[in-house]
């Protein structure tokens, strides 16, 4: 049975960003439960499904009503092992939208009884991407404003800048 009270949020989250962080602050005002889904698998990741959900929890701790766990396979899937009714996306540009809209129309067709909620970011955040985080941490740019502290701190144990 889905129930209203529960979204599913998932991505790489490679690592987690203020953004994620901010769209998690933002779906617990509208879903009182927010299943954080980790994708297991893709590969070329940075950081081990292990290590993204450690910096998630340390990011959403004392969130309650927040669930980070990892997942493999559909997103309607894992939405419905939670009777989610929902899907979080976030949307940034015009880019976001034409491959949210794609992604959600397929999840619809896939399943009918789990609807998407797009989320624009808040001011500040537009341009923040896990992907220029882990650019400009590997170049040796400051992320301190993009990311959680203990994220900083993460990859700039990963990151090596060039000599």
């Amino acid at each position: 049975m889905n129930t209203p009270l529960t979204a599913v949020f998932a991505g790489t989250f490679d690592p987690v960003t203020n953004g994620h962080v901010d769209l998690i602050n933002r779906a617990r005002s509208l879903f009182p439960r927010v299943v954080v889904s980790v994708v297991r698998g893709g590969g070329g990741t940075l950081f081990s499904v292990e290590e993204r959900i450690a910096l998630l929890e340390t990011a959403v701790e004392g969130q309650e009503g927040v669930v980070v766990e990892a997942f493999e396979g559909l997103v309607v899937e894992q939405a419905r092992r939670h009777g989610a009714a929902a899907l979080l996306r976030g949307i940034r540009s015009f880019q976001d939208w034409d491959y949210e809209m794609q992604m959600a129309f397929a999840n619809r067709g896939l399943a009918a009884e789990v609807d998407t909620v797009f989320l624009p970011p808040s001011p500040g955040m537009t341009n923040v991407s896990s992907s220029l985080v882990r650019e400009v941490a590997a170049l040796g740019g400051d992320v301190s404003g993009w990311v959680p502290p203990h994220v900083a701190m993460a990859l700039a144990s990963k990151s090596q800048p060039p000599a």
